[in-house]
């Protein structure tokens, strides 16, 4: 079976182990997603099985939109509920100066990914390490915010909304806002509202063909050769410039890449969507 679909994944639960739920659910075994939520994290998690898995990297999946909770006077070194190790009484903040330090993250932020993250260092995921109490250094990286606005202000709670760059921590969002306030801070809900036009559904099936980030390009030429996978002449493409192209043909998909004047293959024949 192949079919791209949105979960909502619930609390407590790791993107991958929720995919034990998919695969029972849909009886197959090939089965991905894209855009690991951590796990005290709930929402939008996009699914694919079989072919469409390796469609992940073509999705257009930004912006991104997160509903959160930073409990202020909270301290976790994970940035959220997993490992708050202290709790302190602070005086409460006007509506206005909340609004005022949430406004300032608008743009182009520069900051440190959690040390609690799934990026890797020297092949390791950065959580293992830091689990494990190993020295976690990680670079600072760039996100752009695109709103952030205020939702709900019930101390010591701050319940925001935040339209965000692919890539973008919103735990390490919340630990900006409570620096700000100059107090300790740490997310006790995270939920992914959409990425891009993936929103949560009902699990329908989508179709992967209008939600690709690639220009469409048309192929002249004998299907036959792209059917086998032959080598293919640029002169049988309409559009001739370098990049990467979506070619439908009369029984499926391919992408093909052009550069330096040959055309190679990155994905050949996807099959075309059937709702289901």
């Amino acid at each position: 079976m192949n079919r791209l679909f949105v979960v909502n994944k619930p609390i407590f639960r790791t993107s991958n182990g929720y995919m034990g739920y998919v695969k029972r659910k849909y009886s197959t075994k090939k089965v991905g997603f894209s855009g690991t939520l951590d796990p005290f994290a709930t929402g939008c998690l996009i699914v694919a099985t079989g072919q469409y898995t390796r469609l992940f990297q073509y999705l257009n999946k930004t912006p991104k939109s997160y509903k959160a909770t930073l409990w202020l006077g909270a301290n976790s070194p994970s940035l959220d509920i997993e490992k708050v190790d202290s709790i302190k009484e602070v005086a409460a903040f006007s509506e206005e100066k909340i609004r005022e330090v949430l406004h300032s993250l608008k743009g182009e932020l520069s900051y440190y990914p959690p040390k609690f993250c799934a990026k890797k260092i020297n092949g390791k995921r950065a959580y293992e390490l830091a689990r494990a109490g190993e020295e976690v250094d990680l670079k600072t990286i760039t996100s752009t915010i695109y709103d952030i606005k205020l939702l709900n202000y019930n101390h010591p709670f701050v319940h925001f909304e935040a339209k965000v760059s692919e890539g973008t921590y919103i735990r390490s969002l919340g630990a900006l806002v409570a620096d700000k306030l100059s107090v300790d801070g740490t997310l006790s809900s995270l939920h992914r509202i959409h990425e891009g036009q993936f929103y949560f559904e009902d699990e329908k099936a989508l179709n992967p063909f209008t939600h690709l980030a690639l220009p469409s390009n048309v192929y002249t030429g004998d299907e036959e050769f792209m059917e086998l996978g032959k080598k293919l002449g640029i002169e049988y493409f309409e559009l001739q410039d370098e990049g990467v192209y979506l070619i439908e043909t009369s029984g499926f998909f391919s992408i093909i890449e052009i550069l330096d004047g040959e055309v190679k293959y990155r994905f050949n024949r996807i099959p075309k969507f059937e709702k289901n």
